[in-house]
């Protein structure tokens, strides 16, 4: 029989593992069943991912490409006559906007960091992505203080419970981005 060529398996492979992480948490992720998630032979989960962390670096990549995407796509965080304060807290909005599931995803993935050793570059490339697309406009301590603040924001909305509250955060980003 022909091996089929499928040049999107190893993308697939990652979705179905955010998918996983989802519904299921990290402890719910095996090869297994993110083979069954994406629905591919369970080989083709450990050939692409010799272990849970290379799965689990891999998921953490992809959803910080979801902020870092808004970010870079904002032209109000390289315009200086734009108000910083207000975009990174309309940023925060939208990250929020797309659902508190994919938010408590998201930082699910990035505090697995904690436990997992492996994970911990891949969740500073986020902190330090940020900060430098933010150190243009305020300075390299500015910027890792305004992500610490966004991180904090977030992890209050998610841990308590609690409603975004985007003229909060305007205010407190204000404060430091002066």
């Amino acid at each position: 029989m022909a091996r089929r060529y499928d040049p999107e398996r190893r993308a697939r492979i990652i979705d179905a593992a955010i998918r996983v992480v989802g519904a299921k948490g990290i402890a719910g992720l095996s090869h297994r069943s993110v083979a069954a998630e994406a629905d591919v032979p369970l080989g083709s989960t450990t050939y692409h991912f010799a272990s849970l962390d290379e799965l689990l670096i891999a998921a953490l990549r992809r959803s910080n490409e979801n902020f870092a995407g808004l970010m870079r796509e904002s032209p109000a965080l390289a315009d200086p006559a734009a108000d910083l304060a207000a975009e990174l807290a309309r940023l925060l909005g939208e990250f929020f906007g797309g659902g508190r599931g994919r938010a408590e995803l998201e930082y699910e993935l990035y505090l697995a960091a904690l436990r997992r050793p492996a994970l911990r570059p891949v969740a500073a490339e986020w902190t330090d992505d940020t900060a430098g697309l933010l150190a243009a406009r305020t300075g390299p301590a500015t910027a890792r203080a305004l992500v610490a603040l966004m991180d904090g924001i977030c992890l209050q909305v998610l841990l308590t419970g609690g409603v975004y509250d985007e003229a909060y955060a305007r205010e407190m980003l204000g404060r430091i981005a002066g």
